[in-house]
């Protein structure tokens, strides 16, 4: 799922806001990359939870991240790894209609279509979340916070000093990869432009992409707040399992 998505569902996880929570609630995402691959980066999250509980810090930070991944199963395993009965999860479920649009649109071979589509629904997602709530203010008040965005730094270089993670300077460009104001379909379809350029040297047609995320918001407009509703228990028990 996309930020602003990972923000609402640890809110609601949480029962409350705060930049902490929306740092947290990000993280994996922002660890991926030479050091830690996509997967790698989101089993991370009960080994930094530990961590964090070791030395009494950053708790509310560190259950955060718990929310995310695949390990413990957080948002992102119910999105893209298992959700009910489905193949793979929710987001690549509501995916199937729009792979073959989604080839065309982001100009991008066939094996790469379904993988794709489900960023289509996830972008989906985030612009019906963001419709909702100043989930984008989070975000920047989070980034904003130079004295916790130092503490992370601080706490990833003490629990990985191998990995050199420079997580300032890495907070930094991940601003430009996401967005941070209220989404809509155009805003999304330049920020996946730019992803797409950087991970694929493809440049996709921004134009029918906002189309497709506005047809993927209308298509799980009925079932994506049950979607939430059902995974945020399971996430609840997941985490459970790890802190007590």
């Amino acid at each position: 799922m996309y930020p602003q998505t990972h923000v609402c569902f640890a809110e609601l996880f949480a029962g409350r806001y705060s930049d902490r929570i929306s740092l947290g609630s990000i993280l994996p995402d922002m660890l991926v990359g030479d050091w830690l691959k996509h997967s790698e980066a989101h089993s991370k999250g009960a080994e930094i939870y530990y961590f964090l509980a070791q030395n009494r810090s950053l708790l509310d930070f560190g259950k955060a991240v718990l929310t995310h991944g695949f390990v413990p199963k957080g948002l992102d395993y119910y999105g893209d790894e298992k959700y009910l009965d489905f193949e793979k999860g929710y987001s690549f479920e509501k995916a199937r209609p729009f792979i073959k649009k989604t080839i065309e649109a982001c100009r991008i071979p066939p094996e790469m279509g379904w993988w794709k589509a489900h960023n289509i629904i996830e972008m989906g997602v985030e612009l019906l979340v963001g419709s909702l709530g100043d989930y984008n203010e989070r975000l920047k008040s989070a980034f904003s916070n130079h004295a916790l965005v130092s503490e992370v730094n601080e706490m990833l270089y003490s629990l990985w000093p191998d990995k050199d993670l420079r997580f300032i300077r890495r907070a930094e460009r991940f601003l430009n990869l996401i967005e941070v104001e209220k989404p809509n379909v155009e805003s999304l379809a330049q920020k996946y432009r730019v992803q797409m350029l950087i991970r694929h040297q493809t440049e996709i047609d921004t134009k029918k992409t906002a189309r497709l995320i506005y047809q993927a918001a209308e298509s799980i407009n009925d079932d994506i707040f049950q979607f939430f509703k059902n995974t945020v228990v399971s996430v609840q028990k997941n985490i459970e399992e790890v802190i007590f």
